[in-house]
């Protein structure tokens, strides 16, 4: 592993923090939901359309982000547009699905026939589309 050698090894309670950070990425709706407002400040009424939930479950989840420091939202009106606020989850959201659309390229087979390798495989339930957004 490279550049840990010169660094001290975190404490417990350092890996319990990124464990934590992990599992609220955990959620396919989030993940979704942090790569919008990571590009632009959005509304709940378009991010309900675009990743195709209900509203009730986008604000759930959007309060939980908010919760956590990573999101915050603005009046404009009577909409409250959000946008992600720490650019760490906006480079570990961008980095995870990134490498997942990677290792489903190398997986694919250049004679464009269907994969026979078996992986992850998108849901409907997962409301993420090819590429990510």
């Amino acid at each position: 592993m490279t550049g840990t050698s010169s660094r001290t090894v975190p404490d417990r309670d350092a890996f319990a923090d990124a464990a934590e950070v992990f599992q609220l990425l955990s959620t396919p709706v989030r993940l979704h939901l942090l790569w919008f407002l990571s590009n632009d400040e959005v509304d709940v009424t378009t991010l309900v359309h675009a990743i195709g939930s209900t509203k009730a479950g986008v604000s759930q989840h959007l309060a939980k982000l908010r919760l956590a420091g990573w999101i915050e939202g603005r009046r404009d009106g009577r909409h409250i547009l959000y946008r992600v606020v720490d650019p760490h989850i906006v480079t570990l959201v961008h980095q995870g699905v990134e490498h997942v659309l990677d290792e489903r390229a190398a997986r694919t087979p250049t004679s464009g026939g269907p994969s026979s390798v078996p992986g992850p495989t998108r849901t409907a339930s997962s409301g993420m589309d090819e590429q990510g957004a």
